[in-house]
């Protein structure tokens, strides 16, 4: 099989990690969804990696599970809305060293640019879970407005890392900013 053309939404099996989804694509690997084992980076040249291609499926046959159909209207929703997010040009290559209270404990040194997307990723958690909220039907508005009122907060205590970003509009903004 040519696993170099598989495309976002194909179907896989991997010997190792079981069923997946194929949610996105880079330049050597795929991220898949797998069922039991979360989002995973996987060489496209992986030999454990089998495509699945359905058996007498016509367009009349829905052959999407609930998991699958879940997954393919999360990746419409938020498909194009990944934002490119740069790092300040003065913390590339960079590192941050971690040192204990405790002497004795070595300190750990961890390359800034990994730190940096961790703190993105949280950052786009808490929009998505923003959103979730506010489309929420089961919660009131005033249960929607505590809850918001939190993820400001939380916001707000983010606010330390703004100098690692490139652009201010990328910046965390708490409850004095947002007024």
């Amino acid at each position: 099989m040519d696993q170099l053309t598989l495309g976002i939404g194909t179907r896989l099996q991997h010997t190792q990690f079981g069923p997946g989804v194929i949610v996105g694509i880079k330049y050597a690997v795929y991220l898949v969804s797998f069922i039991h084992h979360g989002i995973k980076e996987i060489d496209k040249t992986d030999d454990h990696l089998e495509e699945i291609i359905p058996e007498n499926v016509t367009e009349d046959v829905e052959t999407h599970s609930d998991a699958e159909k879940s997954l393919l209207k999360i990746l419409r929703l938020w498909g194009g809305l990944t934002e490119v997010v740069p790092l300040g040009d003065k913390w590339r290559g960079g590192t941050m060293t971690l040192h204990s209270g405790d002497k004795s404990i070595k300190p750990k040194e961890v390359p800034i640019d990994v730190f940096f997307h961790k703190i993105v990723m949280a950052r786009d958690r808490l929009r998505v879970l923003e959103q979730q909220i506010n489309g929420h039907k089961g919660l009131s508005d005033e249960d929607k407005v505590n809850l918001q009122q939190y993820i400001t907060r939380i916001y707000g205590s983010f606010t330390t890392f703004n100098v690692l970003f490139r652009n201010k509009e990328q910046w965390f903004v708490g409850e004095k900013g947002a007024e």
